[in-house]
């Protein structure tokens, strides 16, 4: 097969939506390399992260010969996918380029959430137009849809009233190194260097109202004081991660935080979840939620919402919660805390969901036969 990506977020975005774009690139290229895979980008940051992309033969990177870079890819990209004769075209984040459907290419877009539907609140009213817009006519003219939770499939046939039969559910591979666990000298140097305390409990993710971390500091007046170990945030933010800050502060809580902008090495994220006592994730809404994934294969238990896709992200073994009750956040905390033996069941059976309902192979077969099916030769 011939298959052309949208890899504006593989070559630019660092985060969520990149990851995604760079975790399933390198497995189809570890476990499919018969195929050809064309990436198709509108620029190109060369990084340490990018560069594998950039120096294995088996990806062709294509760049618009215009100075029109977001019309070329939203609209006359399609010419160039003509020209390389690609059979399949993925947008891996959320859109297609209009009138692809008008071509013999076919077309899959991956819906990663619809958020903005949802929560319509947290963002400016001209997002959400050009949001709508563009994931309507993604999901409309797409000839299939990737969802990366049942949750996000929910919300495409309620909000856009696709057909359940068009849409697949595949889950997400994680990033290939928390499938093998470090050593712990490694983790003890890599929490040391940020000059984290040897117990403590974490948080990772963008410091957003979505996010529900102040629901977290409200939960501390509910725990006895001597189960007061630091929390760990990872993740940039805006007014609201200040407004959190100075909660923290207001309430005397500083030496209970600790707070990370930015990581020097994605394996130190990994050595980070790996000392930690629990994750604690009580996110509002989540089309997935990797980090309740990730803390699972780095062997900690997780604290999680009972809300959107949270679920399927945490497994039979994970401590769900009302988001917005700070006594139930409390009380979680104070289970895994005190009860050693449902901390190692919750370790132990979370570990191995998320080692088969993640796993790298099984995710990228499921994608694959999506594409053969599309293709009219699957399955």
């Amino acid at each position: 097969m011939k298959i052309g990506f949208d890899s504006k977020r593989l070559f630019n975005n660092f985060t969520g939506l990149g990851n995604y774009s760079r975790t399933l690139m390198k497995n189809l290229v570890a476990f499919y390399p018969e195929n050809e895979y064309f990436l198709y980008t509108p620029v190109q940051k060369q990084t340490e992260i990018t560069s594998p992309f950039l120096d294995n033969p088996l990806y062709h990177t294509r760049l618009p010969d215009t100075v029109f870079k977001s019309y070329w890819r939203s609209y006359s990209i399609k010419h160039q996918l003509i020209k390389d004769n690609i059979q399949l075209y993925h947008g891996l984040s959320n859109e297609i380029p209009a009138g692809l459907n008008k071509t013999p290419v076919k077309s899959i877009v991956t819906i990663h959430d619809l958020i903005f539907k949802c929560y319509p609140e947290t963002y400016q009213a001209i997002d959400r137009m050009i949001y709508d817009f563009k994931f309507n006519y993604a999901c409309q003219q797409a000839d299939r849809i990737i969802a990366i939770s049942e949750n996000t499939k929910k919300d495409i046939i309620e909000f856009y009233r696709i057909d359940p039969e068009k849409i697949d559910v595949i889950y997400q591979a994680c990033n290939p190194l928390y499938y093998t666990l470090r050593e712990q000298a490694e983790n003890d140097r890599v929490t040391g260097y940020y000059g984290i305390p040897r117990d403590y409990l974490l948080y990772v993710g963008t410091v957003e109202p979505r996010k529900n971390l102040k629901r977290v500091i409200e939960s501390l007046r509910y725990l006895k004081p001597d189960l007061h170990i630091p929390l760990v945030v990872i993740g940039k933010g805006g007014k609201y991660k200040q407004e959190a800050r100075q909660m923290v502060i207001k309430n005397g809580l500083e030496k209970s935080f600790h707070w990370i902008d930015h990581l020097v090495d994605q394996s130190h994220l990994q050595s980070i979840y790996q000392n930690a006592k629990a994750l604690i994730y009580p996110s509002l809404y989540e089309g997935f939620g990797l980090p309740v994934a990730e803390a699972l294969l780095s062997n900690i238990p997780v604290i999680t919402s009972d809300r959107s896709s949270l679920k399927e992200a945490g497994g039979p073994a994970s401590i769900y919660i009302n988001p917005e009750s700070s006594e139930e956040i409390a009380a979680a905390i104070e289970r895994v805390l005190t009860d050693s033996v449902l901390r190692q069941t919750m370790i132990a059976q979370g570990y191995q969901f998320a080692l088969l309902t993640f796993a790298p192979e099984k995710a990228t077969k499921n994608v694959v036969e999506c594409y053969k099916r599309t293709l009219g030769n699957g399955m």
